[in-house]
Parts: structure tokens; sequence; C-alpha cells
């Protein structure tokens, strides 16, 4: 019964729609977004069957088989670990109902149909998926480079005649230095919070 009047209130049909997020809390995803660890849901796009939950930390799926299903299936991709690529946005033509935005996430290609009264919404919507896609590529060539560094300043190490320093203790300290580097770098490259892009793009 809830179902039918929120599919009512949200005017949903095969295609999706844009959920203002004054609605966020009568879509089913809300209740999978993990509010504990300050997670926060701005954008979302629902139709019968699915719904495509775009949150600071990932994109939350509740893929359903059809809109006269209720099963449901639960997939969650956390951006730091299922890059955006090749984010597309294809307007209407003249006789069309729909617009799509299509992108990969991770290993998953998505097409979502939307209504095309939403391409302005969905507009703001590509260009965060941009920027989070360029900031992902950008942030993983750095961090090659710095694999790519710290091995080269391995190498040189091993080269050094063993009679030039005492090398366990040597050893030692460019073994923890490196570590830390590492960690360092990881953290400042592998960007788990995108909240701040959505924040500059969404405007709902």
């Amino acid at each position: 019964m809830f179902g039918k009047i929120a599919a009512d209130v949200l005017g949903l049909s095969d295609v999706g729609s844009v959920i203002h997020p004054d609605n966020y809390d009568k879509v089913d995803s809300d209740d999978y977004v993990l509010h504990e660890d300050n997670e926060k849901i701005y954008f979302l796009i629902k139709s019968k069957a699915d719904e495509y939950c775009f949150t600071n930390l990932a994109l939350i799926h509740l893929d359903g088989t059809s809109a006269m299903s209720k099963k449901r299936t639960l997939r969650r991709y956390p951006y730091a670990t299922n890059p955006i690529a090749n984010v597309a946005l294809e307007t209407a033509g003249t006789v069309d109902l729909d617009v799509e935005i299509k992108f990969t996430i991770g290993p998953v290609a998505l097409n979502i149909d939307v209504h095309k009264k939403h391409i302005e919404e969905l507009k703001d919507l590509y260009k965060a998926l941009m920027k989070i896609s360029e900031i992902t590529h950008e942030n993983n060539l750095t961090l090659e480079f710095a694999r790519n560094s710290l091995n080269m300043a391995s190498t040189t190490i091993q080269s050094v005649h063993k009679g030039d320093f005492n090398v366990v203790s040597q050893f030692d300290a460019i073994n923890k230095a490196a570590f830390s580097w590492m960690v360092d770098t990881h953290k400042q490259y592998k960007v788990k919070d995108y909240g701040s892009i959505f924040e500059r793009y969404i405007n709902q």
C-alpha cells in the first residue's frame, strides 16, 4: 500500500524521475544509506522498478526485476573502489520522452533512462560525475607515479655497496619511512567522500 502511495506521490513510471530532496524519506534507498557514518543522499533517480541513489560515498542501486515485482537486489558501489568513467548524457529528440545518462562504475556499465522534463537536473549530475571521473583518473595517475618512484628508490638502494652502510639498520629505517609515505600518499589521493563535488554541481 505504501509503495503505491509513494509511487503516486513521486509520479513514477517505467522511465525514471529525479526525486526532490524533500521526498528522500519516501524511497527505499534511504534505508540503506549509512547515516551513522555521515553518508548523505545528493541525487536520486527512481522508476517503478529501480532506484539509483548517489551519495557522497557510493552509488546505491536497488535493482528491480520489473515494475510489477516487489523483489529487489541491492548493490552498493563505493566510489573509492569503483571508479566512475565514460560519462555521457544523451539528450532527447523531438519525439523522445526520455533522456539517458550513461557511465561505468567499476566493472559495471549503467544506462539510466529519465523523463526529459528532468534534463536540467541531469545536466547537474552529468557535471558532478564528470568531475569525479576526472579527479579519480588524475589521482590514480599520481598514485602510480608514487609507486614507481618508490620502486626506483628501492632499486637504487639495493644497488649500493653493502659496505657503505649498516644494511640491517638502514633497511629498517627506509622500510618504515617508505611505508609511512605510501600510507599518507594513499590517504591524500584515494578519495572516499565526494560530498564537496556534489554540493558544487547539484542544484535541487
